[in-house]
């Protein structure tokens, strides 16, 4: 029971810092982790096998970690170093693909392909955010894409904000689509063993229907907001070639090749074996071997504290699940849905969806939940994972705190002198986000139950 009251309180701690934004997450993670691994495993248990099982380094000499079989092993618990490790190597990879010139490069080649009419821009933005998020953390894509937003509403003269706001949302709602578009997707496939097909077959043909139904939504809201004067063949003439983007042909080149390689990988991984953390791995020293003295800057530019993060995060969620505490929650929601898929289903969506709003990374805490009910409740197992990789993916754009890329996106509209506020972003966010969450709960119930 004393493990049980410290494990909980410092799940609740660790929370109310990430929340409150008192401290960076990251270091909040890193202190509860250590006081999980103290005080839990340590203090209370006296179980050395809690703390190694945890930490799961002995995942790193099992083949199939780099190479699965023809069937699954059953996940480990504690740190899931697949995720960790091939969020890693894709960050290496975006990196070398970034300093190329590559999404400059792609957003002012669509501009032109559109011949700059603001419209069109921004419907084309919204899917670009959404196809490149399907392959490319959401947090990059957002990035670049605020960013050359603003430089073409300079040029343009149209108020970046909304497309911003759209962007975002497409960016979370594409990354909902694939096991490598969002960290929930990875942590989740990469536990129970999905791949990329399945889930561009479940969440995708979900996040496709909600793209379109997103378009219409965002069009309404902001068409009398954007400038559509059609600019003449003198004015299209004066704006900048997408080769000027370009640093290094030969680089850019490189890069393009080994991204190619890597959804290629992606895939097909379920065919091929090869697991997310070994393609992550391929794609880091393509990147690095091909990058020459720009590979030390490469490595400088990755964003380290989110892996110490999510780190810490299965840190302490396996201090949640050594003391039992995940199988009392699941036998909790198993017992007031009268062990009713449609009700549980209803449940992980929303409950996931509030949640994620917050900030709170969901996932990894409930991975072991959904196992326990849909062991006791005879439910499908993936049919929980396609709920709560959407709940916990989509219910992100809820709030300007919900995801990172939210955050990232923000930022960067305000450095360059574009402030969002709270009310001006859940003003359009909050009821796409209900829409989405609406239609996305209707879909599973009526296709799987």
């Amino acid at each position: 029971m004393a493990a049980q009251i410290t494990a909980v309180i410092i799940f609740l701690v660790m929370f109310a810092f990430i929340i409150t934004e008192k401290i960076p997450r990251h270091i909040a993670t890193t202190l509860c982790s250590v006081a999980t691994l103290i005080l839990v495993f340590g203090v209370c248990m006296h179980s050395s096998t809690a703390l190694f099982e945890t930490l799961n380094f002995q995942s790193f000499t099992s083949v199939d970690f780099w190479r699965a079989g023809a069937k699954a092993t059953e996940s480990t618990k504690g740190i899931n170093w697949q995720t960790i490790i091939f969020i890693f190597g894709m960050m290496i990879m975006v990196e070398g693909m970034a300093i190329s010139g590559f999404f400059s490069w792609l957003c002012l080649t669509i501009a032109k392909a559109v011949r700059y009419n603001t419209t069109k821009i921004f419907v084309m933005f919204m899917v670009l955010a959404f196809v490149l998020s399907m392959f490319i953390d959401s947090i990059t894509v957002i990035l670049f894409l605020a960013a050359i937003t603003i430089t073409q509403g300079k040029l343009l003269k149209f108020d970046p904000i909304p497309v911003i706001i759209a962007e975002i949302f497409c960016s979370n709602l594409g990354g909902s689509s694939t096991m490598c578009g969002d960290p929930p997707n990875i942590i989740i496939g990469t536990a129970l063993h999905y791949t990329f097909t399945d889930f561009l077959f479940n969440t995708g043909v979900i996040a496709i229907l909600s793209l379109v139904l997103m378009i219409f939504f965002f069009y309404l809201c902001f068409r009398k907001k954007l400038n559509t004067n059609n600019l003449s063949k003198e004015d299209i003439a004066k704006m900048p070639s997408p080769d000027s983007a370009i640093t290094s042909k030969r680089s850019f080149i490189i890069s393009c090749i080994i991204f190619l390689c890597a959804v290629v990988l992606l895939v097909t991984h379920g065919q091929t074996g090869l697991t997310v953390s070994t393609i992550g791995i391929i794609a880091a020293i393509a990147t690095c071997a091909t990058a020459g003295k720009k590979a030390k800057h490469i490595l400088r530019r990755i964003d380290y504290p989110t892996l110490i993060f999510f780190i810490g995060l299965f840190i302490v969620v396996g201090g949640l699940e050594e003391t039992g505490i995940l199988e009392l929650i699941a036998n909790f929601i198993h017992r007031i849905s009268g062990g009713n898929v449609t009700f549980i289903v209803i449940i992980i969506i929303w409950v996931s969806a509030v949640a994620s709003a917050i900030n709170i990374p969901f996932s990894a805490t409930m991975i072991p939940i959904i196992k326990n009910l849909a062991a006791a409740s005879g439910a499908d197992l993936s049919v929980l994972a396609w709920t709560l990789a959407l709940g916990t993916d989509i219910g992100g754009s809820a709030t300007p705190i919900g995801a990172s890329a939210n955050v990232v996106g923000i930022a960067v509209a305000s450095k360059n002198g574009h402030h969002i506020s709270w009310k001006q972003y859940c003003t359009y966010a909050i009821p796409a986000t209900l829409i989405v969450i609406a239609v996305s709960m209707l879909y599973i119930i009526f296709r799987y139950i």
